[in-house]
């Protein structure tokens, strides 16, 4: 058993590149790597008792935490056929976790709130469908903060670490390569060339062991003087989860799992 299969059971951290809306759920042969790459790694997580899921499609003021016992779904894409917006996924909320993740953010100095009402995006019901298909594993949502700073989302991480002590699993749903225009121009050269050097920059930050963690978090946190930083992610929000769960592990990821979707390479990683 290797070390992250050992780690599974006290709760693990995963990165993950979500896909486009809900087409890894309709069958979308450009997402058929994306979905091998999360079947592969669901075994790999256990039975956690919880899920928290940082989802790159909802962002707040200030970290809020989806507090309901029974959150809907909140379908927040558009122009998809009728079906996906009948997709269900009828997770319980844990509102005892909700107040302990706003209470561990309050200790560290972050102003949190529970947001009662709020559902649950795509950026959870997607992967999670994939991955923990009886949908019976409560779960609870974690918003990023619309200032979009690296370094403040470490430090969220960072409030939130001890959390995988109690068997939770926590999630970073976003997309490593997250230029929309790129996905529907055409492939050149060019193009690839800039989509493959950040990935292998990003794959180096996050799972080399000959980098400390002081120059781990270093990059991280400047991550725009990546090789083609910008062209990868014109805005941030994708990347950002990323930056949550290298907070809440501190260490390289144990493993590293690479596919393609709608013709991009991009990536997932494991604590």
């Amino acid at each position: 058993m290797n070390d992250t299969a050992k780690n599974a059971s006290r709760g693990s951290v995963l990165y993950l590149s979500h896909g486009g809306g809900p087409l890894p759920l309709l069958g979308d042969g450009a997402h058929r790597e994306m979905i091998a790459a999360l079947k592969e790694i669901a075994p790999l997580l256990g039975s956690p008792s919880a899920i928290v899921v940082v989802s790159a499609h909802w962002e707040e003021g200030r970290p809020t935490v989806t507090g309901g016992a029974s959150p809907g779904l909140i379908y927040d894409y558009y122009g998809f056929p009728e079906e996906s917006y009948r997709i269900a996924y009828p997770a319980p909320g844990e509102p005892a976790l909700a107040n302990k993740i706003a209470g561990l953010l309050q200790s560290h100095g972050f102003d949190a709130k529970l947001d009662e009402q709020c559902g649950f995006d795509h950026g959870l019901f997607v992967p999670l469908k994939i991955l923990y298909p009886e949908a019976a594993i409560p779960c609870v949502q974690l918003s990023l903060v619309n200032s979009l700073r690296p370094d403040e989302h470490i430090r969220i991480g960072r409030a939130l670490a001890g959390l995988t002590n109690d068997n939770i699993l926590v999630i970073g749903s976003g997309f490593s390569f997250h230029n929309l225009r790129a996905f529907f121009a055409p492939s050149t050269p060019e193009a690839r060339s800039m989509n493959e050097a950040f990935e292998q920059w990003l794959v180096l930050t996050c799972s080399s062991r000959e980098i400390s963690e002081a120059e781990r978090e270093r990059r991280l946190v400047n991550w725009e003087n990546a090789p083609a930083a910008r062209y990868c992610h014109p805005r941030e929000e994708h990347l950002l989860p990323l930056h949550v769960c290298y907070g809440v592990a501190g260490l390289p990821a144990g493993q590293v799992f690479r596919f393609e979707i709608m013709g991009k390479k991009a990536s997932a990683y494991l604590w």
